[in-house]
């Protein structure tokens, strides 16, 4: 299952289907962008094998300098993603599939490639992946957020920060 209603928070068990999913999307991505695409990495909860997410694909494009993300825009748009001008997500520019319909599908994040939202933001991926105590405190994190925040996407990610902060200071 992919998809959820605007501003709706829910977790989903783990579809591995996900995966393939990515793979698929990745590649439209990587054609369209050329070049300009450093890197295209599947991240988030839906990037953890068995773990419950959100049922929206998160997907990190690196570019050379962040202000390269204006030229992914209209290759982007191209695809069926709008730009989302107010994410609230520092140093990322993102781009939704589905934002205008009932259902967003795929979170397009796009970060420069060099920076500290592309290492951090894979690190807790490969961390997740590795880490079978962290990924059960994160998915208690997630499912508390949830909880707390069925509604609203911004209180549900700031219920986040403070284990994504600890996260990031003992990298």
């Amino acid at each position: 299952m992919l998809g959820m209603k605007h501003n709706l928070n829910f977790l989903v068990d783990y579809d591995p289907l996900w995966e393939s999913a990515f793979l698929d999307e990745k590649e439209r991505i990587a054609k369209s962008l050329g070049s300009v695409a450093k890197g295209v990495e599947h991240y988030g909860s839906t990037a953890v094998p068995g773990m419950r997410a959100k049922p929206i694909l998160d997907i990190l494009v690196g570019v050379s300098s962040i202000e390269d993300w204006e030229k992914c825009k209209g290759s982007l748009e191209g695809l069926g993603y709008d730009f989302a001008a107010n994410a609230g997500v520092s140093g990322h520019y993102i781009f939704g599939r589905g934002r205008d319909s009932t259902e967003c599908t795929h979170l397009v994040h796009i970060v420069d490639l060099l920076g500290e939202e592309w290492r951090i933001s894979l690190a807790l991926r490969d961390a997740l992946r590795m880490d079978p105590a962290l990924r059960f405190s994160y998915s208690e994190e997630n499912e508390r957020a949830a909880a707390a925040a069925p509604v609203g996407r911004p209180r549900y990610n700031d219920l986040k920060v403070a284990f994504l902060a600890k996260f990031k200071a003992e990298l």
